[in-house]
């Protein structure tokens, strides 16, 4: 048997078996018409609007979780935007300091671009890019090769800007650029072929300061090879560590062989050749 029944919370009529129905009276319990309703009736705080204006989402909250404030926010993120924007809102606005320009850029700059940082240079363009190709050719003078973009720090953003890329400052000083890694081999002064410049580096060193090696050795009973051996002691360029999974794969596969045949490994990381060649303190044979 039906009996017909009142929503404890929309008020909407609703049919309900007669057991439920006497069930719900003598226990005292409310009665809903649907699901929704139930969990409605359970919601006692109030629905509020983000105070963040950017964002403007509806939320719910309950009355112990609204704090004594005249703003609430969806998250602790929009609190944030909200009260950073509050408290720097008295501040001005950092803009470009080139007087063509007012684009509004982060406080820690002065300039929103390195060609308009240049611009207000009191050295001429032109003069300035002697200056860079003449540094260039120092170096070259010097090292006997072409500087890589980490032994020139302080200038090698200002030449992309300048040139339009490194390699075409450069060409522009005569020189002909660095092939891109492992791109193709070099050869070493001492005859040996390596398979990047930077092994080159590596190799020259090992030559100029008397330390006879050899290139290429195979690990024991593996198809991988060694790119110096020196006195028995196994030495790795591991120019690509970090960039490629598979070359990080093989550089796992040889430190196992290495581990498992008791073989002392030396690893080179490009941050012991450039800036500065730190040769000296890793290879001490």
């Amino acid at each position: 048997m039906l009996l017909k029944v009142k929503c404890a919370f929309c008020g909407k009529e609703f049919f309900r078996p007669s057991g439920r129905v006497n069930e719900a009276r003598k226990f005292k319990w409310k009665q809903f018409c649907s699901s929704d309703c139930l969990i409605k009736s359970k919601m006692t705080g109030k629905i509020l609007s983000c105070a963040n204006l950017e964002c403007n989402k509806k939320f719910y909250r309950e009355h112990k979780k609204i704090k004594k404030v005249n703003k609430s926010f969806c998250s602790s993120s929009c609190a944030a935007i909200f009260n950073n924007k509050k408290r720097t809102a008295h501040i001005p606005l950092n803009v470009c300091k080139n007087p063509i320009c007012n684009k509004v850029i982060p406080r820690n700059r002065k300039y929103c671009s390195l060609s308009h940082r240049i611009n207000l240079r009191k050295i001429p363009i032109e003069i300035y890019k002697e200056k860079i190709i003449a540094r260039i050719l120092a170096f070259h003078k010097m090292k006997g090769r072409i500087p890589v973009k980490r032994e020139m720090s302080g200038m090698y953003g200002t030449a992309r800007e300048l040139f339009g890329s490194w390699n075409k400052a450069i060409s522009t000083a005569g020189l002909h650029p660095n092939p891109v890694l492992f791109a193709e081999k070099h050869a070493a002064n001492d005859g040996h072929i390596c398979d990047s410049f930077s092994e080159k580096i590596i190799d020259d060193w090992l030559y100029f300061n008397n330390i006879k090696h050899q290139r290429n050795i195979p690990y024991p009973n593996s198809p991988y090879t060694v790119d110096f051996l020196i006195k028995g002691e196994f030495v790795e360029f591991l120019g690509l560590s970090g960039d490629l999974k598979e070359y990080d794969k093989n550089v796992k596969m040889k430190e196992k062989l290495a581990e498992k045949h008791k073989l002392k490994l030396i690893k080179i990381f490009p941050k012991d050749l450039f800036p500065i060649n730190r040769l000296s303190q890793i290879i001490k044979i």
